[in-house]
């Protein structure tokens, strides 16, 4: 049996089969880039003549036409039979190299784009997900298990199980689409470790807390402007990225209904988190402040809480220096809400965030019912029962 000789297949670009003579003889020359680097021919033993040049031609084409539909003949027994030549010949086994991890997102980059929304495939799909994998010291799937312990070393362990989660399904796509035979990242996220939902993060404010922050902006002499923002978290319970992207357009002439139906991020606007809109009806308190808030005829696209210098807040540079503070162009800010801790007229530091967390909460303790509220934050009443228990309270069979 004639020898064997065996050479890795690289999945690239279309390569050039091209025709030569040696000694007077045609034959194939391989492209590289479907071998390892090496140069590999089919010898066909036919004369350097017009007639088998064409004959030998239509092979050549034919391999060319199999390479960029990705179908070689890894054998290349199908284009010797089709030149008839066997007797004398070195096989050449083709063995497909998997692609590598780079390679294969960009074709699963493909596959989820049209399933998603445009700020989700950007921010994540080619941003943080595609981020991480170029800052792998390794990228071919074989060293799953490498990857896995440098995402352990590098992010929260939440962090890591979660990129290692995305690249867990790239590869699961991509076995299904004939691309690889196996998943190396199958069942590797199972011994990652990661804190449960600790309910004591439901950490609202206080009702006179959430009053001497929204003094705390009234009073001072740069953030004033916010002081709106601030309350209507407060008193709405949305969250920051609605907020953000209200325009007059959304609210009713009256002030009497809001109408949730967009966010905005640093990669602009787009649906809610839930990708449900929904009312929200307007208290006096609420109507009160949004009418003192809103020129006599609003241009209907106008932000109802812009930033002092125009356009959109940006939630990070609110949250770094007005609300808690931090480093703005060299200079040190020790923001609204940290200095109200220092001075005693709020317990300890929480979030923006928590913003949501007092209204539900408030609503809660005023006996306001599970599923309205859900339906005013856009939650589901699974959500509020579930991470709101401490609040809800023991609940117990009344008398009947």
């Amino acid at each position: 049996m004639s020898e064997v000789k065996t050479v890795m297949l690289l999945r690239a670009k279309k390569g050039s089969v091209t025709i030569n003579a040696k000694s007077g003889k045609l034959r194939i020359v391989l492209p590289r880039n479907i071998g390892d680097g090496k140069q590999h021919y089919i010898y066909t033993g036919f004369d350097d003549t017009v007639k088998n040049r064409k004959r030998v031609q239509m092979v050549a084409l034919q391999i060319e036409t199999d390479i960029e539909d990705s179908c070689l003949d890894c054998t290349l027994d199908k284009y010797r039979t089709m030149l008839g030549v066997f007797r004398g010949q070195q096989r050449l086994q083709i063995i497909p190299q998997a692609p590598n991890l780079k390679q294969l997102w960009a074709k699963y980059c493909e596959f989820k784009q049209p399933q998603v929304s445009a700020s989700t495939f950007n921010q994540d799909f080619l941003g943080s997900y595609a981020k991480a994998i170029n800052n792998l010291p390794v990228n071919e799937i074989k060293d799953a298990i490498a990857i896995r312990d440098h995402l352990i070393q590098t992010y929260p362990p939440y962090t890591a199980k979660r990129y290692l989660t995305q690249f867990n399904a790239c590869c699961k796509w991509a076995v299904k689409s004939k691309l690889i035979v196996s998943n190396p990242f199958d069942g590797l996220t199972v011994d990652i470790k990661v804190k449960r939902w600790d309910t004591s993060k439901i950490d609202p404010f206080t009702l006179s807390e959430r009053d001497a922050i929204i003094q705390g902006f009234e009073q001072h002499p740069l953030y004033s402007g916010y002081t709106n923002f601030v309350r209507f978290l407060f008193f709405t319970g949305c969250r920051i990225g609605e907020a953000i992207a209200l325009q007059w357009k959304h609210i009713n002439i009256d002030c009497t209904e809001i109408y949730f139906c967009e966010s905005y991020s640093f990669h602009g606007r787009k649906e809610t988190k839930t990708g449900v809109n929904r009312k929200f009806p307007c208290n006096d308190q609420l109507r009160a402040f949004l009418l003192s808030a809103r020129e006599h005829k609003p241009y209907p696209e106008k932000l109802v809480f812009p930033a002092l210098g125009g356009g959109e807040i940006k939630a990070n540079s609110f949250t770094g220096v007005v609300w808690r503070g931090g480093v703005s162009r060299g200079v040190k800010t020790p923001g609204i809400v940290t200095q109200l801790v220092t001075e005693g007229k709020v317990s300890r530091y929480r979030p923006v965030y928590n913003t949501r967390h007092t209204f539900i909460s408030l609503c809660l303790e005023r006996g306001v019912s599970v599923q309205r509220i859900a339906r005013w934050v856009g939650n589901s009443p699974e959500v509020i029962y579930k991470h709101y228990a401490g609040v809800l309270g023991d609940v117990t069979v009344p008398e009947l």
